[in-house]
């Protein structure tokens, strides 16, 4: 049956398809503590269902078994040495990053739209069955999943790793009430590399497999929604949208699978672009350009919010030139209109040249 069902995910994008039992109760020592550290920060959502979590029975009642799917993200265009043409934008300071997930399409469509047309698959199989699609929406422990179902092993970054697919990919999930023979897991292939731990600018990966997101300039960038700390400012450089360092560096990622799918081809503004040409986007402008994306969710707030960073950080490394001339008369040109959030952030900026 499951080959079955791997077969019909195939044919909807997805890369590999297991299945894992519910009992996670080995795990909740281990998020509870994460939860008590603080760890999460303003990630409420990881608090407010307390265990539920890591007991799906509980969330979804009825369910037996859990299928997991791994789709792979990479555009069909990334070229050979792509990790290191990534680096290289670190050193072109006018230049913004946006994480390669969210070059695309927002995965979230993506995968919940093929997760429930492979439930109704799944249906044609066994007949009607009471099923619910995840995909990084629900108090989920995706991860943790995934690797009981052999997807992968839990990386010292916190991220699933694959020996055939390294890390770049998303995860979904179908709790279904069928139980189904369990797949088995696969052993971990870290060794004693600790590049990612070692990458991290901001040194967010505390211990291995353990992450202060507080620190993490994904959840900096993207999740906290007020000021970024002075002292991670500088930090964060010129990324915009995420951070994909520890994946980068991980040796396992030689072997990440390019997309079948147009939905994650990189879209045109969101690769290579000058930190000047976005923060001159307006909010209409932002909201069109964002349309589908996962960017959209954070709001242009947010958006200029982190672009100013990146313009202070570029400012404090190339002060005397002409881009930097243009750098301060943009931020200035924002002040008189800009949020008590996004002036900060631009006073910051100004002050920081030199």
């Amino acid at each position: 049956m499951v080959s079955n069902i791997q077969a019909l995910a195939r044919e909807l994008g997805f890369s590999q398809i297991g299945v894992a039992g519910v009992d996670l109760s080995s795990c909740e020592a281990g998020l509870s503590a994460w939860l008590a550290r603080g760890f999460h920060g303003e990630m409420a959502y990881m608090s407010a269902h307390g265990l539920k979590r890591a007991r799906p029975a509980e969330l979804v009642p009825g369910t037996v078994s859990v299928i997991t799917a791994r789709m792979d993200y990479l555009p069909a265009t990334t070229p050979q040495g792509w990790q290191q043409v990534e680096f290289d934008r670190l050193h072109r300071p006018a230049e913004a990053i946006v994480s390669v997930y969210a070059r695309g399409r927002d995965y979230h469509k993506v995968l919940r739209s093929r997760l429930q047309k492979l439930s109704e698959r799944i249906a044609e199989l066994l007949g009607p069955f009471g099923h619910r699609v995840f995909t990084d929406s629900a108090p989920v422990l995706e991860a943790e999943l995934a690797a009981r179902s052999g997807q992968g092993w839990r990386g010292k970054h916190t991220l699933l790793l694959s020996r055939e697919a390294g890390s770049m990919f998303f995860l979904g999930e179908i709790y279904v009430d069928v139980a189904l023979p369990a797949s088995e897991p696969v052993s971990e292939h870290c060794g004693n590399c600790t590049a990612c731990i070692d990458v991290c600018p901001t040194q967010a990966i505390v211990a291995p497999h353990r992450l202060d997101a507080r620190r993490c300039i994904s959840y900096l960038t993207i999740e906290h929604g007020g000021p970024i700390p002075l002292e991670m400012r500088p930090l964060i450089g010129n990324r915009i949208y995420g951070c994909d360092d520890c994946q980068l560096i991980c040796p396992w990622n030689k072997f990440a699978q390019r997309s079948a799918l147009a939905d994650f081809d990189e879209r045109q503004g969101l690769v290579g672009s000058q930190l000047l040409s976005l923060w001159a986007w307006t909010e209409d402008e932002f909201l069109r350009f964002t349309e589908g994306s996962p960017i959209r969710r954070i709001g242009h707030e947010r958006w200029q919010r982190n672009i100013a960073v990146a313009l202070g950080n570029a400012l404090r490394l190339r002060p005397g030139d002409a881009v930097a001339s243009a750098m301060r008369l943009a931020l200035s040109g924002r002040l008189a209109g800009a949020s008590v959030l996004v002036r900060e952030h631009i006073e910051w900026a100004l002050g920081v040249e030199g």
